[in-house]
């Protein structure tokens, strides 16, 4: 039989305070079990935020700080020692993403913040695992007593929604994020992560959240929302379920569900607090929104295989939005990008241009143009976007 769990939805009011925030969070926490048993006097305690990308706090990208702060808060309260850890996507400097999300602030204010970048990597074994077999991992994160992950509510290039199994990703060093991506499967990975480090408590802060081209250039949308419970599989369904997501479309739930790490069928998860149907928000995805958002000129394609990561993917959709911003997207006319390691070559096309985008494609890069690095920079990306063949 299984266990059934509580996940509660907090709704705060319009524009909360930070005296709102707080109050929605301790609310929330209690309705979903509290802390009490999960902190122990003299612990670590993580708490993972999502700060993939520097983005200032309206953007909706980034995990607001006053969550976390309110759960720093209350670990302190129990006698705990609170972290904020996060290591940010491939390629990208975490602190520029602390100092953008002010998560600085908090250090001022004396909290721990860390870049887990820089942390020394034990290995950690995956006897669960489908695909794992063995991980690095930061010893800091292997050696709290618990990990409270506090995901955005937000959509994502490669999947419906990016919440609190996905955000465990981000302890990952940049080396493995790769591989989640180009060697293992990242849905199946992610799933097999949370095996060996399940949050014991996930948070979501909903208060703004993204659509359209999540995670990062998404559009900001303010629901002031709080979702929270033990299970990362519960709570990821019912978040889903208020972003107007099923849960069967949602790959990592559905993985993590079939390994036994919580339920993902609504009928096995008692909802507490404001009821789904009354804060549900149905949310654009990423794939509506670039056919709605953006005009491609005729025999333009993108293809984003699904072991791109999401450097290359997002660097390419935000070149994309900067060249029809400028008004220049007859650049990509005729052009096929394709992003993405690929187990055999593309095809050959005579009629248009093929731009390979990112270390993974370099074995067929005599195909077409290449775009190296990992992630490639931007301006090399829009530069290749714009290149015109000799006549």
């Amino acid at each position: 039989m299984t266990q059934r769990t509580s996940v509660a939805i907090v709704k705060g009011p319009k524009s909360p305070t930070d005296n709102d925030i707080d109050g929605m969070v301790r609310e929330a926490v209690t309705l979903a079990g509290g802390l009490n048993d999960i902190v122990r006097q003299g612990a670590t305690v993580i708490i993972k935020p999502n700060l993939v990308a520097p983005a200032t706090p309206d953007k909706g990208a980034t995990t607001d700080r006053r969550v976390c702060k309110s759960l720093a808060d209350q670990v302190r309260e129990l006698g705990g020692r609170p972290i904020i850890a996060e290591s940010s996507c491939i390629g990208v400097d975490t602190e520029e993403s602390i100092h953008a999300s002010r998560y600085d602030e908090l250090r001022e204010q004396g909290y721990e913040v860390v870049d887990l970048k820089g942390c020394p990597l034990v290995r950690v074994p995956v006897p669960q695992g489908k695909v794992l077999s063995e991980l690095s991992l930061p010893q800091l994160v292997m050696d709290a007593a618990a990990i409270i992950s506090v995901p955005k509510l937000k959509t994502h290039d490669q999947a419906p929604a990016t919440l609190a199994m996905k955000n465990m990703k981000g302890i990952l060093p940049d080396v493995l994020k790769k591989k989640f991506h180009t060697t293992y499967g990242v849905f199946q990975a992610v799933a097999d992560l949370n095996t060996v480090v399940p949050p014991a408590f996930s948070v979501v802060d909903g208060i703004i959240g993204q659509e359209g081209f999540g995670p990062v250039f998404g559009t900001p949308i303010e629901l002031d929302l709080i979702i929270a419970d033990r299970n990362p599989v519960a709570v990821d369904t019912i978040a889903g379920l208020v972003m107007g997501i099923e849960p069967a479309s949602m790959e990592i739930t559905t993985r993590a569900a079939e390994l036994g790490i919580g339920p993902m069928d609504p009928k096995s998860i008692d909802v507490v607090g404001s009821r789904i149907e009354d804060v549900r928000h149905r949310f654009k995805l990423e794939s509506e929104a670039l056919a709605e958002e953006l005009s491609f000129p005729d025999g333009f394609e993108l293809l984003f295989n699904e072991k791109a990561c999401t450097g290359c993917r997002n660097g390419v959709l935000s070149t994309l939005k900067d060249l029809a911003d400028e008004g220049g997207m007859d650049a990509v006319k005729n052009l096929r990008i394709i992003v993405g390691g690929m187990d055999s070559p593309p095809s050959p096309d005579a009629f248009r241009r093929t731009l390979l985008v990112g270390a993974c494609t370099a074995q067929y890069r005599h195909l077409g143009e290449f775009v190296g690095g990992c992630p490639p920079n931007n301006v090399d990306i829009i530069a290749a976007m714009k290149q015109r063949p000799c006549s």
